[in-house]
């Protein structure tokens, strides 16, 4: 493809190579291809189900283990709350507050989240908040009161939750204060990745948003270590500007914005995995900012951390002896059928159909390449309908079948095979991960070689009205991670409560 000097000129400005570029658009003409489902995983065919007694077993492993371990908590943040109030958007764009009272409003379109909104809206942890700044004529009557409410939290002069970063919105209420989803993640850290009264925490952020959450974690910090007996090292990184990715209008042509400038957007959560290349522990835990819990249901939930830490630190534990012993040519026959069954049964791996005619040379070399990855325990869900990805077993282009969260974007829906597969899925991915990244020798991984590049999305979005194409890089737990070793254990519904809406705010597990 051939690209004017101007196009050169901005596409190297962005950080991005012409080589680069050409491949996206490649993408965008070719179509991404879809993944192909072989089956999902299900409990005793890809996931793991724990007993009580192995779940304390794990625990134990990581609880003697992590005194010489180094353990991280990374959590991408950089998302902003705008889609958590998108029906309050529209109530404030189609109210006539000149003609119509709130309950009018609600009756003529009909709208069941604003309802829900206006019937608990008490309940909300910034509810006193907001309220304390209403003036006597904004709370003179109930109508009044409901219009200011949504005003002063959503406006520049009052809280503006529409412009914040999700993490940054009070998500629970303790009587007398209120807390944010970062603050929660500190109590987090200090239940399940802390060692020696120390914490270290990792948050992706957008740039502008970085010196609010510098003052939230000083406003808040010395509260929660007291209250914890923890030490918090919290440090942050950005989206790479190198990490986004060239629109196009719908012909597949690069799309230019009206001052006639090439157009690059954010290429998605799955760029973070340049910023989780860029951190280094024993122990990396990965969750979303927008899931977590009220302070007195964190243990159960710190006991399900725990407990896939214990299996990752098990696991690999076994994957390092085998990897040694490889490395050394020091395995024996009896030792190399052991490594095989530990595959099957223990790390869920399909063996090659051809392994048993493979030479002993080429078999061990077939199982040092599958020993040397990095390795992700994932916890998966129960499926109770949330919109999302799940577990299932994938065949790739080369036709090897492993594990892989899938999501819907990725799937043929027009193929009712494939279609049926995705439906039927027992388990939903929660984002809840606990990371491996370092080899036998301690060597960390170089996480760029793991990515499959192929499961990317394209997404129909807007610029000024008009209709683009965007390409999104694999995702951070699909194909970002597709190339890693995969263990999925269940975990317990109530570890998982993410706040997609404003109105899941008002769900038992965010009510204290």
């Amino acid at each position: 493809m051939n690209f004017t000097d101007q196009e050169i000129s901005e596409i190297r400005e962005h950080g991005l190579t012409t080589k680069q570029v050409a491949s996206q658009i490649e993408l965008f003409v070719n179509g991404v291809p879809n993944v192909k489902l072989v089956s999902a995983a299900t409990i005793s065919d890809g996931i793991f189900q724990l007993s009580d007694q192995e779940a304390l077993t794990y625990r134990d492993v990581y609880e003697q283990k992590k005194a010489d371990l180094e353990i991280l908590k990374f959590t991408p943040a950089s998302g902003a709350a705008s889609r958590m109030f998108k029906s309050v958007f529209k109530f404030l764009e189609d109210y006539n507050v000149e003609k119509e009272s709130v309950n009018a409003y609600l009756e003529r379109t009909g709208s069941k989240a604003m309802k829900v909104f206006f019937d608990n809206y008490e309940k909300f942890p910034f509810y006193n908040r907001i309220i304390d700044h209403l003036s006597d004529a904004e709370l003179a009557d109930e109508n009044s009161k409901k219009y200011a409410f949504v005003k002063k939290m959503m406006g520049a002069e009052g809280e503006d939750f529409g412009n914040l970063p999700k993490g940054l919105i009070p998500f629970h209420y303790y009587g007398s204060y209120s807390v944010t989803a970062f603050e929660e993640h500190l109590y987090e850290a200090a239940a399940y990745a802390a060692k020696n009264d120390q914490a270290k925490l990792h948050f992706t952020v957008s740039p502008e948003h970085k010196e609010a959450f510098e003052a939230q974690l000083k406003e808040v910090e010395t509260s929660v270590s007291t209250k914890t007996n923890t030490h918090f090292e919290v440090d942050y990184s950005f989206q790479k500007p190198e990490t986004d990715t060239i629109a196009v209008t719908l012909d597949n042509k690069m799309y230019r914005k009206d001052d006639g400038s090439l157009l690059f957007r954010p290429g998605g959560h799955g760029a973070l995995i340049e910023n989780l290349n860029d951190v280094d522990a024993d122990v990396i835990f990965i969750k979303n900012i927008d899931n977590v819990l009220v302070n007195d249901r964190i243990e159960n939930l710190a006991k399900s951390k725990r407990t896939l830490a214990g299996v990752l630190l098990a696991k690999q534990e076994q994957v390092f002896k085998y990897a040694g012993l490889l490395a050394n040519d020091t395995i024996t026959e009896a030792e190399l059928e052991a490594l095989v069954t530990f595959l099957e049964t223990e790390f869920s791996t399909r063996i090659s159909d051809d392994y048993s005619n493979f030479s002993m040379a080429e078999k061990k070399t077939y199982l040092a390449e599958i020993l040397d990855r990095p390795i992700r325990v994932c916890g998966m869900v129960k499926n109770e309908g949330e919109p999302g990805g799940g577990p299932f077993w994938v065949e790739d282009e080369n036709g090897k079948i492993a594990l892989q969260i899938i999501e819907s974007a990725q799937v043929n829906t027009k193929d009712a095979k494939q279609e049926e597969i995705f439906k039927n899925s027992t388990h939903f991915n929660p984002v809840d991960i606990v990371a491996g990244v370092r080899n036998y020798k301690g060597e960390k991984y170089n996480l760029l070689d793991y990515v499959n590049p192929d499961l990317a999305f394209i997404a129909y979005k807007t610029d000024g009205g008009t209709e683009i194409k965007a390409l999104e890089l694999p995702g951070l737990w699909n194909g970002a991670m597709a190339r890693w070793n995969t263990l999925f254990v269940e975990v317990p519904l109530e570890t998982f409560n993410p706040v997609k809406t404003v109105n899941d705010l008002l769900k038992p597990s965010h009510q204290s």
